[in-house]
């Protein structure tokens, strides 16, 4: 499994950044495109995207590895 990808408020803008690291991997202008970004590495390292708001707090989580707890969703 790899690294959490962190999508996070920067300077005005928005950025992704792999957990534990100082520096961000890439800045953009929209929390929407940073998300979408986010989720191309995530999917390629079996980790999640941890999406925070503007205040820094953590909004929501996208798991896209070995999930310990799957949804129980039956209809598909």
């Amino acid at each position: 499994m790899g690294k959490n990808q962190h999508v996070v408020p920067n300077d005005g803008k928005w950025a992704v950044r792999g957990a534990g690291n100082d520096k961000v991997t890439k800045k953009f202008d929209t929390q929407k495109e940073a998300i979408d970004y986010a989720k191309g590495i995530a999917i390629n390292q079996s980790s999640e995207v941890v999406i925070h708001r503007k205040d820094g707090t953590i909004r929501d989580k996208d798991s896209h590895g070995n999930d310990p707890n799957p949804p129980e969703d039956t209809k598909f």
